[in-house]
């Protein structure tokens, strides 16, 4: 998965393309450039990749989703939907924008349940944020449906699923806008990136502005001669990080046909294990086989299998009990402390994040194991994960 696994000869012209300029700041210094616009061309070649419109790029991938959340009005009161299994950075967005994160149950596509959403809808309910999450799509179409029926923004957060689809349209272009991540470990990397898409003229100029301090980027090659029509922050991407990730985007068709090819080997070879089930994919196609998820019969069970991939040299994510992932050890939520309050104080009825209980959701978690699929494979290396797997399953 991880981008930085092949990093090459690429990454390095265009990152010395950048030195060589001494221009790090991805605005102006025209006259020094030498026509070396690395987040431009990003950018550009991100909307040609996935369709949309318009892209924007920014420092992480969280930067991106709290100013998607600007960009799309969400703000002080307004609930917004999001999963129980994501990276704590789609709650720490939402509470940053000042909203208030309500969690769904997920299903065995381990992400958002379009058919929970309504039992935790409410009058103040702005948005729906589903993740797809480990490379692959949630029942998008059906939680677009829902979305435009209720009236809700529909926000993506694609943070871990760059190149993937479904039906053909990539993740990220079914709502107002879409998020993903680039950072160390992501199937792209900039080191530390994030990107917006949206086909939204209105969108994309909020987003333009409020990463960069609220400028309109109107004053030409003066950037003192911007005005300021919002109120935003820093949230930009230097020209080195976006150098890194374009050489890496430019990799993207061979990044996914390595990984789908390595998924496949290993699925094929745990098809006949006793008890196995795997993630439900609304579209197998669109997989970026990033991970492959699988199912056992019992927590029991799963804890077992994880433990001894663990020992076999074969080590996957058993994220019921993992600190960041799954909401069972968010405690920073669960206290809410320090600034975190601040969203909260003129709320009434929130919700009890101590108490809360997600039932289907804890069902599915329980026996889930993950197992991350890697770029630099070689033939040996699947065959040995191959065995360690089998060897696993016997103990």
């Amino acid at each position: 998965m991880p981008g930085f696994e092949i990093f090459g000869d690429e990454e390095r012209k265009e990152v010395t393309d950048v030195l060589d300029t001494g221009v790090l700041f991805r605005y102006g210094f025209e006259g020094a450039r030498n026509g070396h616009f690395k987040a431009l061309e990003f950018e550009k070649k991100l909307g040609d990749i996935t369709g949309a419109a318009f892209s924007h790029l920014c420092s992480s991938g969280t930067s991106a989703l709290c100013t998607a959340l600007a960009a799309c009005g969400i703000g002080a009161g307004d609930e917004v939907i999001v999963p129980p299994f994501t990276f704590v950075a789609t709650f720490e967005a939402v509470i940053s924008a000042g909203a208030i994160p309500v969690f769904a149950e997920i299903d065995e596509t381990l992400c958002l349940n379009p058919d929970r959403l309504e039992a935790v809808l409410t009058p103040r309910t702005k948005a729906v944020v589903p993740v797809h999450m480990c490379g692959a799509m949630a029942r998008i179409d059906e939680i677009k449906d829902f979305c435009d029926k209720k009236g809700l923004i529909l926000l993506e957060d694609a943070c871990q699923s760059i190149g993937a689809s479904f039906q053909g349209k990539a993740l990220g272009t079914f709502g107002l806008a879409g998020c993903f991540s680039f950072d160390a470990v992501k199937t792209v990397t900039c080191g530390e990136g994030g990107g917006i898409i949206t086909d939204s003229p209105r969108v994309y100029e909020l987003c333009d502005q409020f990463a960069d301090h609220g400028h309109d980027h109107l004053g030409g090659h003066d950037r003192g001669a911007d005005d300021h029509p919002i109120i935003g922050t820093n949230y930009r991407i230097s020209e080195l990080n976006a150098a890194v990730g374009l050489a890496q985007l430019k990799k993207l068709d061979h990044i996914l046909e390595t990984q789908r090819k390595n998924k496949k080997a290993i699925k094929d070879a745990m098809t006949e294990l006793p008890d196995v089930s795997f993630r439900y994919l609304p579209d197998p196609f669109g997989d970026s086989a990033t991970f492959l998820s699988f199912f056992l019969p019992t927590e029991t069970r799963a804890r077992q299998v994880a433990a001894n991939l663990a020992e076999n040299g074969a080590p996957s994510p058993y994220w019921y009990d993992n600190n960041w992932h799954y909401y069972k050890k968010w405690h920073h939520l669960k206290q809410l402390k320090g600034s975190a309050r601040l969203a909260f104080e003129l709320a009434d009825n929130l919700p009890d994040y101590k108490n809360m209980r997600l039932e289907e959701s804890d069902a599915i978690i329980k026996r889930t194991i993950s197992m991350q699929i890697m770029l630099s494979w070689s033939k040996e290396d699947i065959d040995q994960r191959i065995q360690a797997i089998i060897k696993s399953f016997k103990e």
